[in-house]
């Protein structure tokens, strides 16, 4: 009797601490399958989750991309109007001008401003090109002649555009003449 006892206080204790014991003892089957089903459906939840966050993630750098170009390129564009203002102020003096020669330093002026304010930017011409041998990296033969003396073959004889580097990358290529 006191064995009995003693296993049903046993029982009382256990099913206190772990009240689905009784539970998985009647259907150990249908407890194994609820805290799979529990699982899966917390494991949907975190990956609904995580996708949600990520997609948000993906539109807010998409969105900040954007904005970056566009306030990139307003920068240099208030950078230049004044630029754009001393050409207004040399064609109405042109107009005007009694002197051809205050009118092309004014336009001198103008361009000189022109270029520091975009070699600021990082803008940088490519010189000194003429009588250096072709470098298809950086220029772009658009025809070839026979070259003058044996010395300028392969060698640029002319530029007909300037190329342009910026910040050490070429952004136009310049355009050649090259001897044959």
């Amino acid at each position: 009797m006191m064995n009995e006892q003693e296993n049903n206080l046993q029982e009382e204790n256990l099913n206190q601490i772990d009240p689905t014991t009784d539970n998985e003892l009647e259907n150990p089957e249908g407890s194994v399958e609820q805290r799979l089903q529990d699982e899966l459906a917390t494991a949907n939840d975190k990956y609904t989750r995580l996708f949600a966050e990520f997609d948000n993630y993906k539109k807010r750098t998409s969105k900040e991309r954007v904005d970056l170009i566009q306030s990139a390129s307003k920068d240099v564009l208030n950078k230049l109007l004044p630029i754009l203002d001393d050409f207004d102020r040399a064609l109405v003096a042109m107009q005007t001008a009694s002197e051809i020669e205050s009118v092309k330093q004014g336009i001198d002026l103008v361009n000189q401003k022109f270029k520091k304010t975009l070699s600021q930017e990082g803008l940088k011409e490519m010189e000194n090109i003429i009588g250096q041998p072709f470098d298809p990296e950086y220029q772009e033969a658009i025809t070839a002649i026979p070259a003058p003396s044996d010395d300028l073959k392969n060698k640029v004889i002319d530029v007909v555009e300037k190329g342009y580097f910026l910040n050490d990358k070429v952004i136009r290529f310049a355009k050649v003449v090259i001897g044959q």
